[in-house]
C-alpha cells in the first residue's frame, strides 16, 4: 500500500509540473492521494510608486501610500471646498470671509474687511481741546478661528488682523484760535491743520464673541463684538502755511507767541500721538453667511 501512495504522489508531482500556471493542492487520504489544480491567483499591481514603513516592534514593512496619498487628497479638498462663505459689515468695514470646518465646533476663517468707516465712530474725535474731523480708509485681512464651545449658536472668535488703516485728519478751530497744550493760537495766523494717522502695529490680535443662529439648512446670520489691539498712533501735521509768525490769544488781545504755524502743526501732531486713538480698536459686526 506504501508503495501504491508514493507512485500516486509522484504521477501528480509530474502532472503539477506540466501545468506551470497553477500550483497543485494533494489531499491525501488512507487509500489514495488525489491532486486538485488552484485557479491562478491574480495579483494586482499600484502604478504609483510605493511608498514603505518599518515596524520596529512588529517587524514588518508596510505601504503607506495609499495613506499619504489619501490623506493629501482630503486635506486639499477641505482647502477647495470650504464650508461657508459670509458678508459682513462692521467697524472693520465692509467685507468679506470664507470658512473651512475643521471639526462640529471649530471652523478656520479667512476674511477682509475695509472701506471708509470713519461716520461709524461718529465722523470726528477730540484730542485734548481740538476737535478733529475724519476720514479713514481702512484694509483689514484678518485670520482667525471661530469656536462653538457649546455646541450651538454661541460663538468665540481669534486671531490675527494685518491692518492697513489710515486716517486723514482737519483740525476744527474753536472760537477763531486752536487751543493747543492750554495756549490758544490764533486760528488765521495758523492756517488750516491738516494730517494723517495710523497705527503702529502690523499684527493685531483680536477677541469676539458672538452668536450664529441658522436661518434654513444653508442660510444664517451672525453678529459679533470684541476688540483688536492696534497699538499706539503715529501722526504728521502740517500748517497752511509753515513759515507764518502766529500770535496768541490772552482773551483780551493777539501777542506774539515766538512760534510759527509749522512748530505749532508739531505741538498738534504730538497731541495726536499722545491720544492714541483707537489703540483698543472696537469691533463690531454682523452678517449673513451662506453653508454649502
Amino acid at each position: 500500500m506504501k508503495f501504491i501512495k508514493l507512485t500516486a504522489i509522484s504521477a501528480a508531482v509530474l502532472a503539477s509540473t506540466a501545468a506551470l500556471a497553477a500550483d497543485p493542492v494533494i489531499v491525501v487520504d488512507d487509500n489514495a492521494a488525489v491532486a486538485y489544480e488552484v485557479e491562478p491567483v491574480a495579483v494586482a499591481y499600484q502604478a504609483e510608486p510605493a511608498s514603505y514603513a518599518y515596524d520596529a516592534n512588529a517587524g514588518v514593512v508596510s505601504n503607506t501610500t495609499g495613506a499619504v496619498v489619501g490623506g493629501t487628497k482630503g486635506f486639499f479638498s477641505k482647502v477647495v471646498n470650504p464650508a461657508s462663505v459670509s458678508a459682513e459689515v462692521g467697524t472693520l468695514g465692509y467685507g468679506a470671509n470664507i470658512g473651512w470646518s475643521m471639526n462640529e465646533k471649530t471652523e478656520l476663517q479667512a476674511g477682509w474687511a475695509g472701506g471708509d468707516v470713519a461716520d461709524l465712530f461718529g465722523g470726528d474725535f477730540d484730542a485734548d481741546d481740538v476737535n478733529y474731523d475724519v476720514d479713514a480708509d481702512f484694509s483689514n485681512p484678518y485670520l482667525g478661528v471661530q469656536l462653538r464651545p457649546t455646541g450651538n449658536w454661541f460663538t468665540v472668535g481669534a486671531g490675527i488682523i494685518v491692518p492697513d488703516n489710515d486716517f486723514d485728519v482737519t483740525a476744527n478751530s474753536k472760537g477763531g484760535t486752536y487751543k493747543i497744550n492750554d495756549v490758544s493760537y490764533n486760528a488765521d495766523d495758523v492756517g488750516t491743520l491738516q494730517g494723517t494717522m495710523e497705527h503702529r502695529n502690523k499684527l493685531a490680535p483680536y477677541a469676539t464673541i458672538g452668536f450664529r443662529p441658522n436661518i434654513t439648512n444653508n442660510f444664517g446670520l451672525f453678529g459679533e463684538i470684541g476688540a483688536a489691539y492696534m497699538g499706539k498712533t503715529n501722526a504728521t501735521v502740517n500748517a497752511t502755511d509753515p513759515e507764518n509768525v502766529v500770535r496768541v490769544s490772552n482773551g483780551v488781545t493777539d501777542i506774539p507767541s515766538g512760534l510759527n504755524a509749522g512748530q505749532v502743526a508739531k505741538l498738534a501732531e504730538q497731541e495726536l500721538e499722545d491720544k492714541d486713538w483707537l489703540e483698543w480698536l472696537p469691533i463690531v459686526k454682523v452678517g449673513a453667511t451662506y453653508r454649502f
